[in-house]
């Protein structure tokens, strides 16, 4: 049985908003899952249902093979960090970390020994005897991650934990929890509509919209073979090229949109078509489609080249060895085994 196991979980709220809509979810003992979607796609609302926070308006949930779904949150042994910190003003450093301890009715020898560790292995035991007020963001949010650790909780629950932080504050954390979570073997859920976060700790993303779980997949699975358009789109900065036509020469495996055809994978298919192609799956060619660049961004360690050319506006990422210049005109083509194509109709993948 899964350690957490979410099944036709609903939330609607009293003025109508149907936040969450009858989704299934397994999650096994140790994963690190992470929750990811646009504002507003149920995410935030599913964690704080698995926290207690919030109770489903139908569906189960079950944790630890308990079944908890109408639970307090004080009856559930879960680790919470908040995106806001949620620290208490009045406390110090020391009393905001060993306050769960306490609830728990913890030793203070034991109590002092668990406190020390965690925030050692944090870099804050410097900080206990300061208030909240006294530290900088990234030092609460420390705070907030120890305080959420000492107790060792069955699962961890982190909503957007970094999404306040600056950019060597997040990076720091985010290998922090990654390699907390690996060492303590806790199982943990993770919010955020970060993708670089979310591909970075993942061991599974599971990718969200208007309440529903569009695709559950591994961080390349997700990226390599969206289930869909609206994962193709969000997923990827910036998202797949999507070009619209159809099939021109079943035969041949031809692809026609506008005035150009694409050589793809032979299809049993008729229609409407939507193509896919990430944009470092195409690259400058002697011989190809006829395209001119319109911009060009620089990004460090390559290029995203955007394209005006006869299927509409795509964008090409390359190597900085590749040297072009705005209104420059070249023929471009696509890596045949990386072209994934959509029905436009329904959005799903045609595998």
């Amino acid at each position: 049985m899964p350690f957490l196991q979410l099944k036709n979980l609903h939330k609607t709220y009293p003025d109508g908003t149907h936040a969450v809509r009858g989704i299934d979810l397994d999650v096994q003992e140790g994963e690190f899952i992470v929750l990811l979607g646009p504002s507003g796609c149920g995410k935030t609302t599913t964690l704080r249902m698995i926290a207690g926070l919030e109770m489903p308006t139908d569906g189960q949930i079950t944790l630890a093979k308990k079944e908890i779904t109408h639970h307090p949150a004080s009856k559930r042994d879960i680790g919470f960090v908040f995106q806001f910190y949620a620290l208490y003003p009045h406390m110090t450093v020391h009393q905001n970390i060993a306050f769960p301890l306490e609830n728990l009715g913890q030793c203070k020898q034991e109590m002092q020994t668990t406190l020390l560790r965690v925030s050692k292995s944090l870099g804050i035991e410097h900080l206990l005897d300061r208030h909240p007020g006294q530290l900088s963001g990234g030092d609460q949010q420390r705070v907030s991650l120890a305080r959420a650790m000492v107790r060792q909780p069955d699962i961890y629950l982190m909503d957007e934990p970094l999404g306040t932080l600056d950019a060597d504050h997040r990076l720091a954390l985010r290998e922090f929890i990654r390699s907390q979570q690996l060492a303590l073997g806790v199982t943990a859920i993770y919010v955020t509509h970060d993708q670089e976060e979310a591909m970075s700790l993942a061991d599974r993303i599971v990718v969200m919209e208007s309440g529903h779980i569009r695709q559950t997949g591994t961080p390349s699975e997700i990226y390599h073979y969206p289930a869909d358009l609206f994962v193709a789109n969000f997923v990827g900065s910036p998202g797949m090229n999507l070009i619209e036509g159809k099939i021109s020469s079943q035969e041949q495996g031809l692809f026609k949109a506008s005035s150009a055809e694409i050589a793809i994978p032979s299809l049993a298919y008729t229609g409407p078509l939507t193509l896919g192609i990430r944009p470092e799956f195409i690259y400058p060619t002697d011989k190809g489609i006829s395209a001119r660049v319109s911009i060009i961004e620089y990004h460090g360690s390559h290029h995203d080249i955007h394209l005006d050319t006869p299927m509409g506006n795509l964008t090409m990422r390359t190597p900085l060895s590749v040297t072009l210049s705005p209104k420059d005109n070249i023929q471009i083509a696509f890596k045949q085994n990386e072209i994934r194509l959509f029905a436009p109709k329904t959005g799903h993948a045609i595998l």
